[in-house]
């Protein structure tokens, strides 16, 4: 304590007005820091809420004693409970934003109930539920689903539900695959919905998104292409080294639709699938000599007994095979977007040597390494000679360009956090205000020296005599420089009692004749004595 008050009160008013200022603000700093490191994060609660919603949201946190920020649309709370609330928000159900869903339903009884009424309130829940599902996207910042439901009509078949869909985006405008799963997600929830019957509207832009993600001929044709491109090149700089290959894919695409039915039938590709055989024998007699009466036709008549008997037997066999003729039926449709005809470019560079003179001489690649280049190349592209495709490699030299050398890498991206920052800018705001309000301003006024004390006739300037310090050749003749300054001399033109030999005489009867002036050397010896303590 003796020390800091021997330091304080050898500043002046400036640098205790400087030391006080900074004390203050260090003490500011400091409780700012700390205040900053006792507040919890904060983390995005729920975004994009109603005026009611957001409303019971806000009522539902204070009750619950949570801190919670609100930055415009938005509801930050504390990011190690944001989790917990939102499942106890949600059991209280909250937030209720946007239309209800299937608990539209649980409020209607039997009783008094109309079928109207109940279908009225299906389709208003089907809805609700649809637009929940939507917004829980993060692409998406608010929806709304109109469903078309015509009553059934019993002599009309050709009616069938249609929707909408009004979506608001979080960010950019929505995308046509994602339009497309708007679609699919609504006809699937809706019974006989087809996709090409709802209609998504952005409400960012106002316009209707078609959703079709059919790409046409050219873009399939140049990404294809592209794909191409990057596979040759990488395969190439393999070899050759990074930028010292050049490929261009050029992709003729088929833009005909043509639609082929084949049926061929071999004769000799025959098989036997059944086989029927049939079997007939037939009997008969009469008499020998063939002539027909009632008498032998009569069992006992008298032609049975007098001629001879004639009989005759018949045996007829049929046997009938089917055959099923081998047949081949074919149906082929090509649709637009088949290769017609590709065709590959490839420049590549060659090598450089070192020349006996130092000069750099530039040599092409050898035909078996441009050959073997080649069939890679064929490989990678799917070459087909019977399709027309064509291959050229040539090995020429490259230009450098001027300041191709200085490759500068792309600066990479680091997520910066905005409290860190802040909480860094103000410690080192702290620290040099420290040192240059606090810290330098001591050690200055602790190693000046007091100031000059003034002469006799209030010039200012110390004599050299009254310095404080005496010179090892203190003697008589350097005791004439007490004469160079404009001391009260007398009649005589001397400093009486300055006369003589004896030092320590005439440094007493200096003493004695300047007394304030040595008890202000001697109060500067002791403070200075009980800094250095």
């Amino acid at each position: 304590m003796q020390n800091v008050a021997g330091v304080w009160s050898g500043l002046d008013l400036r640098q205790r007005v400087t030391v006080a200022v900074a004390t203050v603000a260090m003490f500011a700093a400091v409780l700012f820091l700390s205040r900053l490191a006792m507040s919890p994060s904060m983390a995005l609660l729920y975004a994009g809420l109603e005026g009611p919603a957001a409303s019971e949201v806000i009522t539902a946190l204070e009750q619950r004693g949570v801190p919670y920020e609100v930055r415009g649309a938005a509801i930050y709370a504390p990011e190690a409970e944001r989790d917990a609330l939102r499942m106890a928000l949600a059991g209280d159900g909250l937030p209720q934003n946007g239309s209800a869903g299937y608990e539209l339903l649980d409020g209607l009884s039997g009783f008094g109930t109309t079928s109207q009424m109940f279908d009225a309130a299906y389709w208003r829940a089907k809805e609700g539920e649809l637009a929940r599902t939507i917004t829980a996207s993060p692409q998406v910042r608010s929806a709304r689903v109109h469903i078309a439901n015509p009553a059934s009509q019993p002599f009309r078949r050709d009616s069938a539900p249609s929707a909408s869909v009004f979506v608001t985006p979080a960010g950019a405008s929505l995308s046509q695959e994602q339009a497309q799963a708007l679609k699919f997600l609504v006809a699937s929830a809706v019974s006989r919905l087809q996709p090409q019957n709802v209609s998504v509207i952005d409400a960012a832009s106002g316009t209707v998104i078609d959703g079709q993600a059919e790409a046409s001929i050219g873009e399939m044709e140049a990404e294809r292409a592209a794909e191409l491109q990057r596979s040759v090149e990488r395969l190439l700089e393999a070899r050759v080294g990074p930028g010292r290959a050049v490929v261009e894919v050029r992709i003729e695409p088929q833009t005909d639709r043509e639609s082929i039915v084949e049926r061929r039938i071999d004769p000799e590709g025959r098989v036997a699938i059944a086989t029927e055989t049939e079997e007939r024998s037939s009997q008969s007699q009469g008499p020998a000599d063939g002539a027909v009466t009632v008498a032998s036709d009569l069992p006992d008549g008298d032609a049975n007994a007098e001629g001879g008997q004639r009989s005759s037997q018949d045996t007829e066999l049929r046997e009938r095979t089917n055959f099923e003729v081998s047949e081949t039926s074919r149906e082929i449709l090509r649709e637009p977007g088949g290769i017609r005809r590709l065709t590959v470019a490839v420049l590549v560079d060659g090598t450089r040597e070192t020349g006996p003179d130092g000069a750099e001489i530039w040599q092409p690649r050898s035909a078996e390494e441009l050959s073997d280049m080649r069939e890679l190349v064929a490989s990678a592209v799917g070459f087909d000679e019977a399709r027309g495709d064509a291959i050229t490699i040539k090995s020429l030299p490259f230009e450098t360009l001027p300041g191709a050398d200085e490759a500068t890498a792309p600066a990479e991206a680091f997520p910066l956090d905005i409290m860190q920052l802040a909480q860094l800018a103000t410690l080192a705001v702290v620290a040099l205000a420290l040192g240059l309000f606090v810290v330098r301003p001591i050690l200055t006024g602790a190693r000046s020296t007091p100031d000059a004390l003034p002469s006799p006739d209030g010039e200012a300037g110390a004599p050299p005599a009254l310095t404080g310090e005496i010179a090892d050749d203190f003697g008589g003749p350097a005791m004439n420089t007490v004469a160079d300054f404009d001391f009260d001399l007398g009649d005589g033109g001397a400093l009486s009692g300055l006369e003589g030999d004896d030092a320590v005489a005439r440094l007493k009867t200096l003493i004695d004749e300047r007394q304030e002036e040595t008890m202000e050397i001697l109060q500067s010896w002791m403070d200075d004595g009980k800094e250095r303590a």
